[in-house]
């Protein structure tokens, strides 16, 4: 796996871990001390900060997963990806996004920036 792949694959596992513990460890496992997230709806820093957004989309969207969507595409220090929110009950998946993200020397995410492409209309 390239540094890119690597650094989604711990993305989504902070993304999908469940519980306060679990995604405080995930987030520390992806992004620095003081990564950011950013997306229409977040900005936020730090851990706490990303662990928060990351708890807010579980609360709303409980039974959901994110996926990642096609290939990593990755250069330098930066990567994009997609991704969609899927229910694990029926597969319907109202909401998908790409994201960017800039890694730190060590691998981790600096900073994220998302993109939503399809959001639900209620």
């Amino acid at each position: 796996m390239s540094v890119h792949e690597t650094a989604v694959a711990r993305y989504f596992e902070a993304w999908n871990a469940q519980g306060a513990e679990d995604i405080a460890k995930a987030v520390a496992d992806a992004w620095t001390e003081d990564g950011t997230y950013t997306d229409p709806l977040a900005d936020v820093s730090g851990h706490a900060g990303v662990a928060a957004v990351i708890a807010g989309a579980h609360e709303q969207f409980p039974g959901f997963e994110f996926r990642q969507l096609g290939e990593v595409d990755g250069h330098h220090s930066i990567a994009r990806f997609g991704w969609e929110l899927v229910s694990v009950a029926d597969g319907s998946a109202p909401v998908a996004g790409f994201d960017v993200i800039e890694l730190a020397e060590d691998g981790r995410i600096r900073r994220v920036f998302g993109f939503l492409d399809r959001v639900p209309t209620s």
